[in-house]
């Protein structure tokens, strides 16, 4: 990218204060005589190299005809997914968990019936006879064909380290913590324009019991990085990288449920795009505390809000508080033969230190049920942002882009 002139890249980053590019001999780089370190260009490009070949490898696995929710999650010899109705075939003496397994296929998102018979009994057999299918768990009602209704009442394992989450995943949110990979194009950027961000995070229960009012309850730990590269540069240099670890709660009661949980954000920018003298680093850290509460509509409609609270920072004076907001929809039908799922969704974010102006997220896309690696289906969504930059060391940066990417929610 070729250097800018600094009343230039003044506009593109209002409210910071320039710093010259760091001399020969700084202690940052000692590798060479121009204090740029040919190891850490190599390692970035190498990373950035690593992960792209990584997702398009994983993608071609997954996407053969052989990658179903059977074969990775379930692990049942068939499998048969059409218009919502669930069938799974179970081979005779093939020593199966039937209970566990038919709480399984209750809990699958979107089912509207589901049904288990032996692989050799004949079809018209396990068509006919509803007294063959698995009993649902007890708290199933026993009108499975509202689909609205049993998704909503499904309970999940308690215990510890269970599977799955009480409060579900923010399809729009860009600081959801999740795995992804995506290219972003920033509109009206000066200084970047061709983006590459990935996130790597995820979200555990370590403990999960029954709860109050018929519901459920957990405690877990969050752990995640957010960053962004510059695509644009000869070693795609990383511009910013944002750490977030948190300890967190929830509850859900039939289609409502809340988290709440206390984090820890740092963020950094990197290296070789602090060299280009750019932007002053701000040593961002701070402790805050969020509440969400979520309501879950009728046709894979969903509800959301809450706020942030911001109790402890270092050396920045941010404006302690923050609200959140959104609307998602998750379709309850898949076409395809139940491969493919319709999901988008809608986040604002409104921050008192940016006096309460909106951030906007849109995304939406597929969400492709047949592929399914540790729980988490991938999801191919196109995205939109316009407001505050949700990287730490550009707060008070207005930004636009565009964007694909990747997905991996629960």
């Amino acid at each position: 990218m070729s250097p800018k002139a600094s009343s230039e890249i003044d506009q593109s980053y209002p409210g910071q204060a320039t710093t010259p590019a760091l001399a020969p001999g700084n202690p940052i780089c000692r590798s060479t005589a121009e204090g740029v370190c040919p190891g850490d260009r190599s390692m970035c490009g190498s990373i950035m190299k690593m992960l792209c070949g990584s997702l398009w490898f994983l993608a071609w696995v997954l996407l053969s005809p052989q990658s179903t929710v059977a074969n990775w999650s379930l692990g049942v010899p068939l499998l048969e997914v059409r218009e919502g109705a669930i069938a799974s075939m179970v081979e005779e003496g093939a020593g199966l968990d039937l209970e566990k397994h038919a709480a399984a296929l209750w809990g699958i998102p979107g089912r509207m019936k589901g049904e288990m018979a032996e692989a050799d009994s004949p079809a018209n057999e396990a068509n006919e006879a509803d007294s063959t299918a698995a009993a649902p768990p007890p708290s199933v009602p026993a009108q499975v064909g509202d689909q609205e209704a049993s998704a909503a009442s499904v309970s999940l394992p308690v215990g510890w380290l269970p599977v799955g989450h009480l409060f579900s995943p923010l399809l729009a949110d860009p600081r959801w913590l999740h795995f992804s990979a995506s290219y972003n194009y920033h509109i009206h950027d000066k200084e970047i324009t061709h983006v590459g961000a990935i996130s790597l995070g995820e979200i555990f229960s370590l403990f999960r019991f029954r709860g109050p009012f018929d519901g459920q309850s957990e405690l877990g730990i969050q752990a995640g990085v957010f960053a962004i590269f510059d695509l644009a540069a000869e070693s795609h240099d990383l511009i910013n990288a944002d750490y977030w670890v948190a300890l967190h709660s929830a509850y859900r009661m039939g289609q409502a449920s809340a988290m709440a949980r206390v984090y820890h954000r740092s963020s950094h920018l990197g290296d070789e795009f602090l060299l280009r003298g750019s932007v002053k680093r701000l040593d961002l850290s701070l402790e805050a505390v969020d509440l969400k509460l979520s309501y879950d509509l009728l046709r894979g409609f969903r509800l959301y809000g809450g706020g942030v609270y911001i109790f402890n920072q270092k050396e920045t004076d941010i404006k302690r508080w923050a609200t959140q907001a959104g609307l998602e929809f998750r379709s309850p039908w898949a076409s395809w033969e139940g491969h493919i799922r319709p999901v988008g969704g809608v986040d604002m974010k409104n921050h008192e230190e940016n006096g309460w102006r909106p951030d906007l997220s849109v995304r939406a896309g597929i969400q492709l049920d047949s592929v399914e690696v540790l729980g988490r289906n991938l999801e191919l969504l196109l995205q939109y942002y316009d407001g505050y930059s949700p990287d730490g060391q550009f707060y008070k940066k207005k930004t636009q882009y565009l964007g694909l990417g990747a997905h991996f929610h629960l």
